[in-house]
């Protein structure tokens, strides 16, 4: 069969495509609404979830896309397709995504709202009384915030704020039936209000009834437009581009923060990459919107569902329905600190490291401990890095009690973490007014570590208490996320943890560092020097092996050292939740190396990389993943586990992922993923639920040893009966036919179920099922999107 230009170019790439990538980690989570053995809630939270990813994809990554499109600058991506036809091939997979989406609400989780005790209803699906507490709704609390915004040759084209609901109107002055009486076409612009809750919410019997905002103000048009004809009125949705490029300034407290403060308003004004919008919208209203924003069918996403599933969250908030969402076990104590011991950490970490493993470990050692340090009259000062924190933050207000005690509080508070950039202005004020050393960013870096050191005088002795780890600061993330993290009295750990606080508060360039690795220095040369010592004991037929676990993957120059190590015999098991521009599998290139990524109830976040080294192995964990970003753009750290109860501890994390068979998806060479299942007589292992149990036959088995064989026990396998999500290649070998078009490029809805096609054209295992059929086919000038 012949291939095109762009399918050829992508298969025959030794990378994948990050933004590529990136669409299928979505697919795994909308695989998560999709599993029927979840609670209704569950899959709902879960259909949020992809739409607010979908969100930020669309506003940074199509974003960046755009500032080279627009701009006239080059770019080539990882999977060798220029600027122009890689948009087509990305928007076009967006597309399939949304509709898989979207049926996914109206076919498989809405038939069942009414036997869970709510629906989400039209206007005309209300009974009289619901419609006059609807109408009452709309005139008390709606009405009187809405704006009408006109658009004619008098009045400017309004400023549509980015993700608002927006209604476009067409309305015509003049009654008469001849057109030639008519009055001329006027399009008007309402907003609908942010700060109003998505559904409108009303009882029926013992059932909740939710009405979108939306249908509520559009049957009160009437209200906004009096005397004239309405002739539509449609619903649509916008996203801008968020990812804006500071010019940075040397000045830091001033001209930088201003500057911050000027690019976060570039978001609400930034050239549209995307606009929702019902079906059968009117004419002029996308004429004008498309010539408006230069944009055309491949930004345009016809929603046959409910824009903004994000609203869903609204139903699950509600009294009736609060704890019907699947519960995680209460956090068990640490393997490393023993009941009680954390009343007086000061005293237990003298003589003891402590590994915490969240949220199976609570983040609760570390709050008190800073909460003791704020108290303690030996404490001296505290120095810590912060990057996202909770509302109503302990940390902060731990902080803010330590100045008032009058210790020493230095603060580096990262103001580029992405839409947390007003949070931490504000919050680094409220700690410089109580008197803390506040440092916003470090020059052209983002501080993406985490790190926290707790300066204590103990007799003629000063004590370091330092904690280091992969998660924020953030004690409801903590409760999603899982991390791994340190508490540690180690010399070492101190005075490495010090001269880095110094290198990014002041300005020194220490020679070395003993247990940390860091970045922008030389994470990624010394990343690859341990991925080297693999290669070279495997060569000489020493025992070796790399399992590494993160959530990115796409520094070329590591992949192309974890290729090397695996042409030279080394076992390879790579763990990444979302993007990974590695090919697994394929011959003469990466036959040893396996990659999986886990994707269940909670968000996999940790980051270790384990390297045997002959079975003494060096074990690392931090905030860094393996990025370009990571190693050049951001301030990272990575420390190595020394403690051998700790490091028997992290060993124990990995074979435990490794194991999952109820959570893991297994990437295939083309870039799909396969669901793994367990065999019939197979046990289940479920890493979000396992790791609340104290398993002391795990932890025996965690050695490098146990390690090993496992690296060889689980050998790069057949596929076995799993479902696979995201396929790519099978779309670009089977027949053909193109995703959602007719042809004429009109949008129709498949009889079939999703992907069973591509299912066929891949010789897709007997009950095995795929989808989308996704990219790759079609020529590279043509893009198979709906007219509208």
């Amino acid at each position: 069969m012949k291939l095109f230009k762009s399918a050829d170019l992508i298969r025959k790439s030794k990378y994948i495509s990050r933004d590529l990538s990136w669409l299928r980690f979505n697919y795994r989570v909308l695989d998560q609404a999709k599993d029927t053995g979840r609670p209704l809630f569950d899959r709902l939270r879960f259909l949020s979830i992809t739409s607010s990813n979908l969100d930020e994809f669309f506003m940074i990554r199509v974003g960046s896309l755009y500032n080279y499109l627009d701009y006239g600058k080059e770019r080539v991506d990882y999977s060798g397709l220029r600027e122009l036809p890689f948009r087509r091939k990305l928007l076009d997979f967006a597309h399939r995504f949304v509709n898989d989406q979207s049926m996914t609400y109206l076919n498989e989780l809405k038939p069942q709202f009414e036997k869970n005790g709510f629906n989400i209803l039209r206007m005309d699906e209300l009974t009289e009384l619901e419609l006059k507490k609807a109408d009452g709704y709309f005139k008390n609390t709606i009405f009187p915030l809405l704006t009408p915004m006109v658009y004619d040759s008098y009045h400017g084209f309004p400023l549509m704020m980015n993700q608002m609901l927006i209604l476009g109107v067409v309305t015509r002055t003049g009654t008469g039936d001849l057109e030639t009486e008519k009055g001329q076409e006027r399009l008007t612009f309402v907003q609908i209000p942010q700060n109003l809750t998505r559904f409108f919410e009303l009882t029926r019997k013992e059932k909740v009834l939710f009405v979108p905002i939306e249908e509520i103000v559009r049957a009160n048009l009437p209200k906004l437009f009096r005397n004239v004809e309405i002739e539509s009125a449609d619903l649509f949705r916008i996203t801008r581009n968020g990812d804006f490029t500071l010019e940075e300034s040397e000045d830091i407290d001033t001209d930088f923060i201003k500057e911050l403060q000027q690019g976060l308003k570039t978001r609400k004004r930034g050239r549209v990459v995307r606009l929702e919008v019902e079906p059968n919208a009117s004419a002029l209203l996308m004429s004008v919107l498309k010539e408006r924003w230069k944009i055309d069918n491949g930004n345009v996403f016809v929603i046959n569902s409910l824009i903004d599933l994000k609203g869903l969250l609204q139903i699950l908030k509600h009294p009736n329905f609060r704890g019907k969402t699947s519960r995680q076990p209460a956090p068990i104590a640490p393997l490393s600190l023993p009941e009680g011991a954390d009343e007086n950490l000061f005293e237990y970490l003298k003589h003891h490291d402590v590994l915490l493993h969240h949220p199976y470990n609570s983040i609760e050692p570390m709050v008190r401990l800073l909460e003791q340090a704020a108290e303690d009259p030996q404490v001296l000062g505290i120095k810590q890095t912060i990057y996202r924190l909770a509302d109503d933050s302990r940390v902060t207000a731990a902080l803010l009690k330590a100045a008032e005690n009058g210790k020493h509080v230095s603060v580096l508070f990262e103001i580029k973490a992405r839409f947390d950039e007003e949070r931490n202005i504000r919050e680094g004020a409220r700690l410089e007014k109580a008197g803390c050393f506040v440092i916003y960013g470090v020059s052209k870096y983002k501080t993406h570590t985490k790190m926290l050191m707790v300066i204590r005088k103990e007799g003629e002795k000063v004590t370091r208490y330092v904690h280091i780890g992969s998660g924020n600061y953030n004690e409801q993330t903590s409760k999603l996320y899982t991390d791994v993290s340190l508490l540690t009295t180690n010399d070492v750990y101190g005075h490495d943890v010090s001269e880095f606080f110094n290198v990014i508060t002041g300005h020194s360039q220490p020679d070395d560092y003993e247990y940390l690795i860091t970045a922008p220095k030389d994470m990624r040369q010394q990343l690859v020097h341990l991925i080297r010592e693999e290669a070279r004991n495997a060569k000489k037929g020493l025992p070796s092996g790399i399992v590494i676990k993160i959530n990115s993957l796409e520094d070329k120059e590591v992949i192309d050292e974890l290729y090397k190590a695996s042409k030279a015999g080394v076992p390879i098991r790579l763990i990444v939740r979302g993007i990974c521009c590695l090919r697994p599998g394929r011959p003469n290139l990466s036959e040893n190396i396996e990659v999986r990524s886990v994707v269940g109830d909670l968000l996999e976040h940790s980051r270790l990389f384990y390297f045997h080294q002959t079975g003494q192995p060096r074990l690392y964990a931090g905030s860094a993943d393996v990025m370009v970003r990571s190693f050049d753009r951001r301030i990272e750290a990575l420390f190595l586990i020394v403690n051998p109860q700790l490091k028997r501890e992290a060993i124990g994390i990995l074979m435990l992922n490794l194991l999952d068979n109820h959570n893991s998806y297994m990437m295939r060479e083309d870039g799909a993923y396969i669901r793994r299942q367990p065999a019939p007589d197979e046990a289940v292992v479920n890493v979000h639920r396992d790791f609340y149990r104290r398993d002391e036959e795990r932890l025996t088995a965690a050695t490098p040893e146990g390690m090993l064989a496992l690296l060889h026990q689980q050998a790069p396998s057949s596929e076995g009966s799993a479902t696979v999500v995201g396929d790519e290649q099978a779309a670009i070998e089977a027949a053909g036919e193109t995703y959602g078009g007719d042809g004429n490029g009109t949008c129709l809805v498949n009889d079939t179920a999703p992907g069973e096609n591509a299912a066929e054209g891949a010789g897709a295992l007997e009950g095995q099922v795929v989808y989308p059929a996704a990219i790759g086919e079609g020529d590279e000038d043509q893009v198979s999107l709906p007219n509208v």
